[in-house]
């Protein structure tokens, strides 16, 4: 069979795929799509808006929008120059300086809130001089939601980020230097608006982990209604009580990642 040109303008081989293949890809597929589809099929439909605007899901669904919010703020406040001192400039151990930045990608989560516990916590390495200095105690406080939010997302920001500085070109940087452009005039009026693109989308995936955001969170912020329960953890408690309330957290927090996969399919999808 001769091979079909493809839109791009590469040569795709096209034609019955082997079976060897084609049946773990559809059981791998089945794998991914049913517990998803198992949502949308037990979900009570009939009740789904009075529980939408029940209180305990509208005080949760608010905490969380806004805790991830304020996350994903700081994650670009700090996150953008991280990102930009990584790609830009050479320094020693910067390997190594990446591998531990991008830590908290593997690292599970409860353990990450047991370290924030460890550094920021009322006896931790910095929390007691916090809590002796300025009388601020980070954990089971709404902050500390923002700050364990933070803590796992940080790495999606930046890397995006340096992959953008990364494949920018820097003869644009290069020519604005030259016209006596200062280095951060080069960097707010060159540099950020070459890389935004992937700012936005690092941000965007900042935001969908902070929001998502689980083990960290119950274990440095706790879950406390109002105060630090997000609805990951208003999903979590509705378990032992409600599955139906459940069920309908689940189902907000599905159609948030699927709107997310959706703005972001040109960047992080190959389409077909």
């Amino acid at each position: 069979m001769r091979p079909r040109r493809g839109a791009a303008g590469g040569d795709r081989v096209m034609g019955r795929p082997p079976w060897p293949l084609l049946i773990p890809a559809v059981i791998g597929m089945a794998f991914l799509v049913l517990p998803l589809a198992g949502l949308l099929v037990r979900a009570p439909w009939s009740t789904l808006p009075s529980r939408l605007a029940g209180a305990q899901v509208l005080e949760a669904l608010r905490l969380s929008l806004v805790t991830a919010t304020v996350a994903t703020a700081v994650c670009l406040l700090l996150g953008v120059p991280l990102a930009w001192l990584l790609a830009r400039v050479s320094f020693p151990g910067r390997r190594v300086v990446r591998a531990l930045i991008t830590v908290p990608l593997v690292l599970p989560p409860v353990v990450g809130g047991v370290a924030l516990l460890l550094v920021l916590g009322r006896r931790g390495l910095v929390g007691q001089w916090l809590d002796a200095t300025f009388g601020v105690s980070l954990p089971f406080t709404t902050a500390g939601v923002v700050v364990a939010e933070a803590f796992v997302a940080m790495p999606f920001l930046v890397i995006s980020v340096e992959g953008a500085l990364r494949g920018a070109d820097p003869r644009f940087e290069e020519a604005a230097a030259t016209l006596g452009a200062s280095r951060w005039t080069v960097f707010h009026r060159v540099t950020l608006p070459l890389v935004a693109p992937g700012v936005v989308a690092g941000a965007v995936l900042c935001w969908a982990r902070a929001l998502g955001e689980f083990g960290a969170t119950i274990t440095f912020a706790g879950n406390f209604p109002g105060r630090t329960q997000t609805m990951p953890l208003a999903v979590y408690l509705a378990l032992e009580t409600d599955p139906e309330s459940a069920i309908v957290l689940s189902l907000v927090l599905l159609v948030v990642s699927v709107a997310i996969l959706a703005a972001l399919r040109d960047r992080w999808v190959t389409s077909p």
